[in-house]
């Protein structure tokens, strides 16, 4: 049976994470492990900023008082833990998902992803987390490290979930793309979902090629597809076409060397992904 490990943190995002996790489940006939992480900053206080310039007798009674605080810290957010894996699993059910677990987990939260990937099909996540500055776009520091370190495919989910109607493929090519292309053209449980493969700023004889294949291997699979190379640089041309044109699922590689797998995670967070504002389903 395809898995699928859905990461929540309580965050805004956590119930579209959900509920997009429960999509993919629903078609595929998937189970779901919802996973909640503590980390040290759920769990900990500060201690030495608040005891590093008394008396070393009043630092010793600070410090056990502060120990007390700590551990109330912690029982608390296991209880919040626990609370927020109950209202994700009573959500799934109510969409309709009934194999469903959740785990609670101490750590770093790509450790924790890192040590379950292997029995996964696909990582579901929020774009951001619950401490990031949403005026700020950027991507939650979690979401980079799973991307960066994961070989499963990553489903960043957008903040609210809206069912997917129909996908676009950022196809450069490169051996995430043609990844990507034979991940879906395997799926039969999609195939009622057309498809588009946008090829930017790719026009010679071998690429054209290139996309020519990728169209038939989808075709092949089932799928409703079409295929168009278009000028300019990809990350306006692949925006503007998915507002214009109403995709409200994106496809694409996350690492490589060309533009468009550039886009994804460099050295910085990218303009893509942090203001996409429909899912993005990415490949290794």
């Amino acid at each position: 049976m395809i898995k699928i490990i859905a990461v929540i943190d309580g965050s805004s995002y956590s119930a579209s994470v959900c509920e997009h996790a429960a999509w993919v489940a629903n078609r595929a006939g998937a189970s779901i492990e919802v996973i909640h992480v503590l980390t040290r900053r759920d769990a900990s206080a500060d201690q030495s900023n608040l005891s590093g310039s008394i008396g070393l007798g009043a630092r010793s009674a600070l410090l056990s008082e502060l120990a007390e605080l700590d551990a109330q810290q912690a029982r608390l957010a296991q209880k919040r833990g626990r609370a927020i894996l109950v209202d994700a699993e009573s959500l799934l059910s109510e969409r309709g998902v009934s194999n469903v677990h959740t785990r609670l987990r101490n750590g770093e939260i790509v450790d924790t992803v890192k040590d379950m990937e292997d029995e996964a099909d696909l990582i579901v996540m929020g774009k951001r987390g619950e401490s990031a500055n949403f005026d700020t776009l950027h991507l939650g520091p979690n979401l980079e490290k799973v991307i960066r370190s994961t070989r499963k495919p990553v489903m960043v989910a957008s903040r609210e979930f809206t069912e997917p109607s129909k996908i676009l493929i950022a196809f450069d090519g490169g051996p995430s793309a043609l990844k990507a292309v034979e991940f879906v053209s395997k799926r039969p449980h999609y195939n009622d979902l057309p498809i588009h493969l946008l090829s930017v700023g790719r026009d010679s004889a071998n690429e054209r090629r290139q996309l020519e294949g990728a169209v038939i291997t989808l075709k092949e699979g089932g799928f409703a597809v079409t295929g168009e190379n278009l000028p300019g640089t990809p990350e306006s041309v692949i925006a503007d076409k998915v507002e214009q044109e109403g995709f409200d699922l994106v496809i694409m590689g996350a690492y490589g060397h060309s533009r468009i797998r550039n886009l994804i995670i460099g050295s910085t967070t990218t303009e893509m992904v942090r203001s996409c504002k429909v899912p993005v389903l990415l490949f290794r």
